[in-house]
Formats: C-alpha cells, sequence, structure tokens
C-alpha cells in the first residue's frame, strides 16, 4: 500500500491517497481528508498514476478535512465516509466548529484562510452520497483498499484513526509532540485522555504517524517522548 500527500492551501490539512499495493497503474484507491484546495493536486495524481478512487473518507468533521470531499465525490462518482458521530457536522461545517460572539475562534480563522485562497462559506456542498460506519473497530473496505477504522474520540466526537499497513493516518488526534485540542464543540479531555491510553497507547510502536497537519512522526518516538503519552 501506498501513501501519497497532498497538503491543503487552508491549514494546511494532511490530505492523504492511499493506493492498493505498492507498484503498477490502475490500481485502486481512496481519498483521506479532503481539505480545501487538494482537489485538483489529487485529481492530478489520478490521472498520472491511472489510479481509481473508490471512496473519500474523513478523519473526523471539520471542515478543513471536509471541504473539497463533495468535488471529490461527484468527479468520481464515490461515496463519502466518516463515523456516524460526526456525519452531524457536515450540514453545519461552520458552526460545529463554534463562534464566539466578536471572538469567533476557528471558525473565523478558517473563514479567513479561505477567503485568501478565493473561497467562502457559502461555497461549501455536502456530498451526495454519505455513508457513515459505525463501531470502535472497524474494516473500511473501499475497492482493492482496506483500511482498519480506530474510533478515537476527544477531539471529536467521531475522530477515527485509519490504520494501513505500516502507517496510521491520526487526523487530528495524535501530532508530534502533542495531541488534538479538546476545547471545540464536540471536545472532552477525559475522553480524549482514554483514547490516548486504550487507542493510541496501544498503536504498534512500528507504524509511521500521518498527522492532520504538519509533520509525520512515529508512534514509537511519540510513546517515548510525547508528554501526553506518558
Amino acid at each position: 500500500m501506498r501513501i501519497l500527500l497532498v497538503v491543503a492551501p487552508v491549514f494546511a490539512t494532511n490530505c492523504c491517497v492511499v493506493v492498493a499495493g505498492t507498484t503498477g497503474r490502475d490500481a485502486d484507491c481512496v481519498v483521506v481528508d479532503a481539505g480545501a484546495g487538494t482537489a485538483p493536486e489529487v485529481e492530478r495524481l489520478v490521472t498520472e498514476r491511472g489510479l481509481t478512487p473508490r471512496a473519500v473518507l474523513a478523519t473526523h468533521g471539520h471542515v478543513d478535512h471536509t471541504w473539497d470531499a463533495a468535488a471529490l465525490c461527484a468527479r468520481y462518482d464515490v461515496p463519502l465516509r466518516l463515523h456516524s458521530a460526526d456525519a452531524y457536522r457536515l450540514t453545519d461545517p461552520f458552526g460545529t466548529l463554534g463562534v464566539d460572539g466578536s471572538d469567533p475562534g476557528v471558525s473565523g480563522a478558517l473563514a479567513q484562510a479561505l477567503a485568501g485562497t478565493g473561497r467562502q462559506a457559502d461555497d461549501y456542498r455536502v456530498p451526495a452520497a454519505v455513508e457513515p460506519f459505525d463501531g470502535s473497530d472497524v474494516d473500511v473496505v473501499a475497492g482493492g483498499v482496506r483500511l482498519r477504522a480506530l474510533h478515537a474520540p476527544g477531539h471529536t466526537e467521531g475522530s477515527t484513526l485509519f490504520v494501513a499497513p505500516g502507517v496510521v493516518l491520526a487526523g487530528d488526534v495524535l501530532f508530534p509532540g502533542g495531541v488534538g485540542r479538546t476545547d471545540l464543540p464536540g471536545g472532552d479531555p477525559a475522553i480524549m485522555a482514554r483514547t490516548l491510553r486504550d487507542v493510541v497507547g496501544r498503536l504498534d510502536p512500528a507504524l509511521d504517524v500521518v498527522p492532520g497537519h504538519g509533520p509525520t512522526t512515529t508512534v514509537g518516538h511519540e510513546l517515548a517522548t510525547n508528554p501526553y503519552l506518558r
């Protein structure tokens, strides 16, 4: 299995094209976390490498991880799949990030970042086909791609780790030296602590980690050095 990384121009969201197999063309793939502005580069990679997208996945429902999902789902006639606990966020992408009077916080910062690329909040679209999944430890299969979905709430109710051979796509649960924030709507520090102990803490230390934003790391490095995992 191969991971092709596309970094979104908005909030530098890490969008991953997960490709079945390690060589050759005409392989199935899924797109994980289609952040704002990733669709053109994903489409270029798909065409250039002869890939066949089978689904778009989201590690969680925050709009900086789902903005281009509708465009890619329509382009390739595939569904968006995410944990059912976060599906409600798709229909209120900015409201579910929280707006507090004169301090719009993350929602306002995101709107400003989008405006810098010529996008507006009203441009957001919900994919025509949304297929939520349930459970705490399930296989998500799309064509020839199989990922293990581990429910990892705390940053949001439906946050999910997608595990493939040799790598975990961590979304906004785990970062180098840090973890996802829990002060946004749906976040919960006690639940995050349990996720870090019972889900992240039991991952294979040899796994590479692709977080939702920023540089990659390994599970082993984070278990040894990340203060939130000690």
